[in-house]
């Protein structure tokens, strides 16, 4: 799917110049960040919900030690 980015000017040349000194292009930075912003979230997710069902799971409990 195509999109268009619009970037801050200050953005752009930020990207630029971290895109020539690694010897890639600014396409392929954003790709990696997309993928790494994903990846974190996901995770982020996994851990949120894993916290939600074991503070069901032992709510009684906590409620006890009080």
């Amino acid at each position: 799917m195509a999109m268009n980015l619009r970037l801050r000017d200050d953005q752009t040349e930020a990207l630029k110049q971290r895109a020539e000194q690694e010897g890639t292009s600014m396409h392929a930075i954003l790709l990696q960040a997309v993928d790494d912003y994903l990846a974190r979230t996901a995770q982020q997710a996994i851990v949120r919900q894993t916290a939600k069902e074991q503070a069901a799971k032992w709510s009684e409990l906590m409620e006890r030690l009080k």
